[in-house]
């Protein structure tokens, strides 16, 4: 029976570590995933207000399909300044690609940020926003292991009209094949069932991970758009105020078109944690890394592994949702 890793988290995928930032003050932060190499990935965007940088080169019929770094921010349009910083450090240690003789190291650093600008926090910044900073800071950062919560990226996120944050989650397939995810949750919909109480993501949940409720009785749940009043009064009825932003990783030994295919399938944890997904406000990006630890087999079979990697990544976004929003809460 698949197993949480031993940190249940995204770090259980031996190579990555995740740092993070967060500016009080400013009530936002900066999260940075690193990889020990130039990782395969791809991406899936469902939402309908996304917000990113290189995005475009992880696609399986462009060029690159590999990362160097991943960066997840809030600040809106602002918050890809993170990204510069990474970058930037990165080349300056020579990581990145190397297309010329004495010429920079590239880092390929894709990003997604998040809209945290009316939460209440300082942001009359003029012309230098926080973002920069915190990117050499969350890369600085940079572990195995890491807070959960209001912290990082997810500091200022919220779901629905309560408080969101990041949340990770991890799954041992045995043989050496790890799945995980890490997730900062800020949708337009609700982690919660009708009651206000219990996660829609509790039939995934593991050891009560986050907090072990479970339905007392049944719940009328028809309603397509629950609490639409109370949403448009706080402004998050908008393109691009909201978003769910998800890395799901994995030990196997996959194709930029087969880390596509599981960036797909991860999409549907969100869609089964968060009620209504993938709206035109929303900004849902999945980022899928490959470790290349573990071979897969060839031929039909391999169809099949794949299939239950997507799978297990579904599962991971589901818990990983909602313990980023019980540990922000929390």
């Amino acid at each position: 029976m698949p197993r949480p890793g031993p940190r249940n988290a995204l770090t259980d995928i031996p190579g990555l570590t995740v740092g993070h930032a967060t500016d009080l003050r400013v009530d936002t932060g900066v999260t940075v995933i690193r990889p020990n190499g130039f990782w395969t990935a791809s991406i899936d965007i469902r939402g309908g207000g996304p917000g990113g940088r290189e995005t475009a080169a992880l696609e399986p019929e462009n060029m690159v399909g590999q990362l160097h770094a991943l960066v997840f921010a809030g600040g809106s349009v602002f918050g890809l300044g993170a990204a510069d910083a990474v970058a930037a450090k990165l080349s300056q240690d020579e990581v990145g690609l190397h297309l010329k003789p004495g010429a920079p190291a590239i880092p390929i650093v894709p990003a997604a940020v998040l809209h945290d600008l009316a939460n209440g926090g300082d942001k009359d910044w003029g012309l230098d926003p926080p973002y920069r900073r915190l990117g050499f800071e969350a890369l600085a950062n940079a572990g195995e292991d890491f807070e959960l919560g209001s912290v990082g990226a997810g500091r200022g996120a919220m779901a629905g009209v309560l408080k969101g944050g990041l949340g990770t989650a991890s799954l041992d397939l045995g043989d050496g094949l790890i799945v995980a995810a890490l997730v900062v949750a800020n949708p337009i919909g609700s982690v919660y069932m009708p009651d206000g109480k219990t996660f829609w993501a509790w039939p995934w949940e593991v050891a009560g991970e986050f907090g072990g409720r479970r339905p007392e009785a049944e719940m009328d749940c028809s309603d397509p758009m629950p609490e639409l009043s109370r949403l448009g009064s706080m402004g998050r009825l908008q393109a691009g105020a909201n978003t769910t932003l998800v890395v799901v990783a994995s030990t196997a030994r996959l194709t930029v078109a087969e880390c596509k295919r599981v960036a797909i399938m991860a999409q549907d944890g969100i869609a089964r944690a968060v009620r209504p997904a993938h709206l035109p406000f929303d900004g849902d990006t999945v980022f899928a890394l490959a470790s290349e630890a573990v071979e897969l087999t060839d031929g039909p079979r391999r169809q099949v592994e794949i299939g239950c990697i997507g799978s297990a990544a579904a599962d991971c976004v589901v818990r990983a949702i909602a313990r980023g929003v019980f540990s922000a809460r929390g």
